[in-house]
């Protein structure tokens, strides 16, 4: 509160303990002294006590300010509304033609239920005005007794008068809730947030009916409206989920790259569109953002896959020391320790210290088919023959002979002797 409205605030409260002091000598106010009341109370939010002041001066004076602020108060108390109705009447059967009373009845009817005696008063303020805001008014009896059409028409004309969003957000309820014509309200909104500045409500609303439509190309498009806007992480996943649900990796990739976001999501869509170079040069950001050795395995990993000549001793000896460094770091996860061994094994570097390292994955998924495969190959590549075809078999049996490199260890591991 600032010094002015204290100050005014103490100023008024001794105004007030004068004004009763006098009031119980004289038993009465003058019409200042009524009229600071009653705004007080009003900017207190006190309506029932103003709607009272308000009431004492139209009573004394009959001036119709004092009575339209009565039944405002009134309408915002949502106190004596039947008073307030009769009241007021008797001002309206004087002055039929006064407009505000038709304003100030409709919405006091409908406070009080009284649905059918608010469409007549609509029904006179239509007859009478076509502004905006009395259209607007006048849609809600026909919006209380189910006249959808009706309400929706007024609401149009009012929308085309002023572009109001907040009537245009109504227009839409009605029309996906009640005159199925959630197509056209979509086109509407579309329409309105080229040609206007709107707020978030327009895209919540707009992804709310992209739902119902399973308009995905809608949502993707909202969102990234949104996203541009706050770049919040929450849309930008909510960008990845409709890009995945569309199986559209390649329209996902350019909107990270263009965006310069979402590296790690970046990086796993390289890995899967098999574009291991693009990876392999994202991983040192990667780590440098919080030195997880992770990222050292997986360089490993990427140096391999990009290779043209996996049988490079040079690439080989670089693989096996981003995998040695990781796991002197720490990492145990099991499908780098897969990746290692097998690599240990199949490249002949150390078959026995492949088979313990996979040994070891093993533990962390020992019903892993891939491990099994390794592990078999392994046993394969160090003579045990029997070991071998047992291990191996466990795996046809589960994973039958689809993939290229299960079908190449099944034959020569059967040929073992």
């Amino acid at each position: 509160m600032s010094w002015n409205r204290i100050v005014l605030f103490f100023i008024t409260v001794f105004f007030f303990h004068t004004g009763a002091v006098q009031a119980k000598e004289l038993r009465v106010l003058s019409e200042d002294e009524l009229i600071i009341q009653g705004l007080l109370y009003e900017e207190y939010r006190a309506f029932d006590r103003s709607r009272y002041v308000f009431g004492q001066l139209y009573d004394t004076t009959g001036a119709k300010v004092y009575l339209f602020k009565e039944m405002t108060a009134s309408l915002f108390s949502k106190t004596n509304i039947d008073e307030s109705i009769k009241r007021l009447k008797i001002w309206d059967e004087k002055h039929p033609d006064t407009l505000e009373v038709k304003r100030l009845l409709i919405p006091l009817y409908l406070t009080a239920n009284r649905v059918g005696e608010a469409k007549t008063e609509a029904e006179h303020l239509l007859e009478r005005s076509n502004k905006a805001m009395d259209m607007e008014l006048a849609s809600n009896p026909f919006l209380y007794t189910g006249e959808f059409k009706r309400a929706l028409d007024l609401l149009s004309k009012v929308y085309e008068k002023t572009s109001n969003e907040d009537v245009l957000l109504r227009m839409v309820v009605i029309m996906d809730e009640y005159t199925n014509e959630r197509i056209k309200a979509i086109q509407l909104l579309e329409t309105h947030r080229h040609m206007n500045i709107v707020s978030n409500d327009v895209y919540f609303t707009l992804l709310s009916l992209y739902v119902k439509e399973n308009n995905v190309d809608g949502l993707l498009r909202i969102y990234k409206i949104l996203y541009d806007q706050d770049k919040d992480e929450k849309y930008l996943n909510k960008i990845i989920d409709a890009y995945a649900y569309k199986r559209d990796i390649d329209g996902a990739i350019v909107f990270l790259e263009k965006n310069k976001t979402g590296e790690r999501i970046l990086y796993e869509l390289y890995k899967r569109k098999k574009l291991f170079d693009k990876a392999f040069n994202l991983i040192d950001s990667l780590y440098a953002e919080k030195k997880d050795p992770r990222w050292l395995a997986e360089k490993g990993v990427l140096l391999f896959e990009k290779s043209e000549d996996k049988n490079d001793k040079k690439m080989i000896k670089e693989v096996i020391s981003y995998f040695e460094k990781a796991i002197d770091l720490g990492v145990d996860d099991s499908i780098y320790l897969n990746y290692y061994g097998y690599t240990l094994i199949d490249k002949e570097v150390d078959v026995k210290k492949g088979i313990k390292i996979i040994e070891n994955a093993l533990k962390q998924q020992p019903h892993n088919t891939y491990y099994l495969d390794s592990l078999a190959w392994g046993y394969y590549k160090e003579n045990k023959c029997k070991k071998a075809y047992e291990m191996m078999k466990k795996v046809v049996d589960e994973e039958g002979l689809d993939e290229k490199e299960i079908i190449e260890h099944w034959e020569l591991i059967q040929k073992c002797k």
